[in-house]
């Protein structure tokens, strides 16, 4: 198809239908991810990108004695070698999408459709992908485990913001927001504020699951029943100078490191609540017809199951479905978070702006 044929409008819509595909596959990479992690599976193949030296798990008798000659200290292991390898193509399919998009915002750049923020995002797409090997060839180091597992949230959050842009683009709007409230205008602040402490939050999920930190407390709402409990060593728990070299798999630090982590995340848990029940209510109580009432709801909802999910893993002893459900809501509530935003400010903008125009937060974006 020649560039010259695709109208603007085309353009956006194809683009905004693979970005969308994009962002889902993105949330199951994610999942995968877990899955991988919580089935001790990370290094159910020893080398990258293949498995074995093979493209698929070897699984047959001659393959098996091949893989195993190869790799003498690691004995193939087929039930964990599987999860290691479907979480591989995933992102590795997610990967070639991304590309994709990328090559026709190129070839369509006339058409004005995002470039700079696709292109940003192929190559982190390649930072994440070396990411991904060097979880593998340092043998879980967590620094570089939580390192990739925040650039699958990031890689996330970039798609999605790509796929905003693109959806309104492509229904090209020039019909008038609802009118923004003075008393909503002053909330911007406040929700990059919650943004930022829902990615601190990612973070220390991150954090404790590299270290294998979330069976640190089986009790709630105590910990090995006590509120605080004694001997804590945050000193050891947050220690990001773990030298490379040992393997990480089911972790390395003492009890006492993995417990200040765990509480940690939880404290860190109910700070997101308490600050979000408060600026979610007022925002509810203030919205008036800015209507932002879905993107409010939806960022409640989220943040109510993932709650109950984290004291389900506790409550339950970490069962797989709940434990992968949770890392899914993490994605989820993320997402509602960073949408809500987006709303907000487009209320915040100039009205009756065509979509091939480039707005302010594009412009932040794509900078």
């Amino acid at each position: 198809m020649n560039q010259s044929s695709v109208s603007p409008t085309t353009a956006a819509h194809k683009m905004a239908k693979w970005a969308t595909f994009a962002v889902l596959l993105a949330v199951v990479v994610i999942m995968l991810g877990a899955w991988t992690r919580l089935v001790h599976a990370g290094l159910g193949c020893p080398d990258w990108p293949g498995c074995y030296g093979f493209l698929t798990v070897p699984q047959s008798e001659s393959n098996i004695a091949i893989a195993n000659a190869r790799f003498p200290d690691t004995p193939v292991d087929v039930q964990k070698g599987w999860p290691e390898m479907i979480h591989r193509y995933a992102a590795g399919t997610l990967g070639l999408v991304v590309f994709g998009l990328a090559a026709y915002a190129v070839r369509n750049r006339r058409q004005g459709v995002p470039v700079k923020l696709p292109l940003f995002i192929a190559v982190f797409i390649i930072l994440q992908g070396a990411f991904g090997m060097w979880t593998v060839t340092l043998k879980l180091w967590p620094q570089v485990v939580a390192l990739h597992l925040l650039g699958g949230f990031t890689t996330l959050s970039l798609l999605a913001l790509l796929a905003f842009r693109l959806r309104r683009q492509a229904r090209q709007t020039q019909d008038r927001e609802p009118p923004l409230s003075t008393a909503l205008s002053g909330f911007r602040p406040w929700l990059y504020g919650g943004l930022l402490l829902v990615v601190m939050q990612i973070a220390l999920g991150a954090w404790t699951a590299a270290n294998y930190a979330a069976v640190a407390c089986t009790d709630l709402p105590t910990c090995q029943g006590q509120w605080w409990p004694e001997g804590m060593d945050f000193r050891h728990g947050f220690d990001v100078t773990q030298h490379v070299g040992p393997n990480y798999l089911g972790g390395q630090l003492t009890a006492d490191g993995r417990v200040a982590i765990h509480v940690t995340h939880r404290l860190g848990a109910v700070v997101v609540l308490f600050y979000f029940t408060a600026l979610l209510a007022l925002m509810w109580r203030r919205r008036g017809e800015s209507g932002l009432d879905n993107p409010v709801k939806l960022v409640a909802v989220l943040l109510g199951v993932q709650i109950l999910l984290g004291l389900a893993n506790v409550i339950f002893h970490i069962p797989l479905s709940i434990a992968v459900a949770h890392n899914a809501m993490g994605a989820g509530l993320l997402l509602s978070v960073i949408h809500l935003i987006w709303r907000h400010q487009l209320l915040l903008e100039p009205h009756s702006v065509p979509a091939t125009h480039t707005t302010t937060m594009n412009q932040e974006v794509t900078a």
